[in-house]
């Protein structure tokens, strides 16, 4: 079994996988996807992916960059937007603009430039842990 992302686990939903771009190969232009899809080569210009997007750490991409799920242990240069998430791998950089939700940076990965994080799909309310008690500021008990 191949290794994806650190494990040898396929993710899930990796039987829905429509291709990928492997090390060596490389495009200019418009990359249109239907499905997940995973660029371990170079690519220079657009990439629209409606399902999850998977830039390997090989994979080097510079341009406009859509998907629902952005996952990146490669490297961005330029705009990311993403419908779901962004997930910034211990290898991964992304040097630009990055729409998004959610953005999930691990450690080593690396965001030099600008996040902008929608206001109407913000996540629901956190729960505080049990115990924890928010008294206001100001106020004596």
């Amino acid at each position: 079994m191949g290794k994806w992302l650190g494990s040898n686990k396929p993710p899930a939903g990796a039987d829905e996988w429509i291709g990928f771009l492997d090390r060596g190969v490389k495009l200019e232009g418009t990359l249109e996807l239907a499905g997940t899809f995973r660029i371990d080569g170079e690519v220079k210009g657009t990439v629209r992916c409606k399902e999850r997007l998977i830039v390997g750490e090989n994979g080097r991409l510079e341009g406009e960059i859509e998907g629902s799920l952005i996952s990146v242990s490669g490297k961005i240069k330029g705009t990311v937007r993403a419908t779901n998430r962004v997930e910034l791998l211990p290898s991964g950089v992304i040097e630009g603009e990055v729409h998004t939700p959610c953005l999930v940076i691990e450690a080593g990965g690396v965001l030099e430039g600008r996040c902008h994080m929608k206001a109407d799909a913000k996540p629901s309310a956190v729960p505080q842990p049990l115990g924890l008690r928010v008294q206001p500021t100001g106020t004596s008990s």
